[in-house]
């Protein structure tokens, strides 16, 4: 199976390469570009599109996909157990997969319009939520905390997942950051499904890295591209969804065994999840929305400190490298104190990113009404 899994990710990286390099030229062409302005990091027009590229990427091999496994008859005798079961596991997969493309096509649409006329930011806050309930009501599957009721686990699986949505939209501040830190989770994830043996997970795991390689050679600073919310919107989603949709478990073991494992994915996101919720804390105490940007995030601070550009970002893959590589040996943990000592080493990781934090933080105008931040997101 670990050969379609590298055909996937390799079909989907060629795409996004080309369909980014096309947008680049495409995009000033149709008035399509993010213009300098408030606290924005670059002095000239950028094109937008990038997130064209990535939906593309992702969405084009997965119908195909589809239609592959539907077209083609398979005779278990002739063809084989095996390839008979991937095809029926394939088919079963379907309503899930059309699901996820639907809801990643609302998120597109809808930050495809925000990137050219920006929309109020609880506008685009009611479509994750929607887009969410839409993937996780009508599968059983896609449920966190089942045992505290179907209410509250259905609110808590929305709540995840749209607030990694927003995590990835809030770090698109900077050249090369939330694509290169999906990247990053994406192959920490997509190790884990591959030895855990969920396929339809690693499935779109290789096409959602493969997207966000051919983007990021472009993408990375100095970019020549954003991908503005619809593609950190897309990129978000997707890993919100797969996130919920991965037991953790290796084959054979029930939760008892390692019920530690289900907190594999917070140590993953324990990055973007820490920025998220430190720079809306911030905004709040201010008496700002969590929703309008400003320049507090951690990218910003490191900057501020003396960095480069290309060096903040550079450190945080690093950190986040940091967090994945242990959060891929959770499962594989075979004691509570193992687990343990993941969860501290984590939690020091953090630290030392709260101590990179401590610079003075900017008394910034308040945002022009309409007027993007960052990059292209929060």
């Amino acid at each position: 199976m670990i050969l379609p899994i590298v055909c996937l990710g390799g079909a989907s990286l060629v795409l996004s390469f080309a369909a980014t390099y096309l947008m680049i030229h495409l995009a000033p062409r149709i008035g399509f570009v993010d213009q300098p302005g408030h606290r924005k990091i670059h002095a000239a027009p950028k094109p937008l599109g990038g997130g064209v590229a990535i939906f593309l990427a992702i969405a084009l091999p997965m119908l195909a996909g589809i239609v592959a496994v539907w077209s083609v008859r398979i005779d278990p005798l002739a063809a084989g157990e095996l390839r008979a079961a991937l095809v029926g596991g394939a088919r079963q997969q379907t309503p899930m997969a059309l699901t996820m493309l639907g809801a990643m096509l609302l998120l597109h649409v809808v930050g495809l319009w925000d990137d050219r006329k920006a929309l109020g930011p609880y506008v685009k806050l009611v479509v994750q939520l929607a887009a969410a309930v839409t993937v996780v009501l009508p599968f059983s599957n896609m449920r966190v905390l089942t045992a505290l009721g179907p209410f509250v686990s259905l609110a808590m699986t929305v709540l995840w997942i749209v607030a990694i949505t927003n995590a990835f939209n809030f770090l698109d501040n900077m050249d090369g950051l939330s694509s290169g830190v999906a990247a990053v989770c994406t192959s920490a994830f997509l190790v884990t499904a591959v030895i855990i043996e969920q396929w339809f997970v690693a499935a779109t795991l290789a096409l959602l890295l493969g997207a966000l390689l051919g983007f990021l050679f472009w993408n990375f600073p100095p970019a020549r591209i954003f991908m503005g919310d619809s593609g950190s919107l897309v990129i978000g989603f997707v890993l919100g969804v797969l996130t919920v949709r991965t037991t953790y478990l290796r084959p054979g073991e029930d939760l008892a065994a390692g019920w530690y494992s289900v907190f594999a994915p917070l140590i993953v996101l324990a990055v973007p999840l820490y920025d998220l919720i430190v720079v809306s804390a911030i905004r709040v105490a201010r008496g700002k929305s969590p929703f309008v940007g400003d320049t507090n995030h951690f990218s910003h601070r490191l900057v501020a400190r003396g960095m480069s550009r290309r060096t903040a970002v550079l450190c945080i893959y690093l950190v986040t490298a940091a967090t994945a590589v242990a959060a891929i040996l959770l499962p594989h943990v075979k004691t509570t104190l193992g687990a343990i000592l993941i969860f501290c080493q984590t939690i020091l990781i953090l630290g030392v990113v709260a101590l990179l934090e401590q610079h003075p933080l900017p008394l910034l105008p308040p945002l022009p009404p309409g007027e993007r931040g960052g990059e292209g997101g929060g």
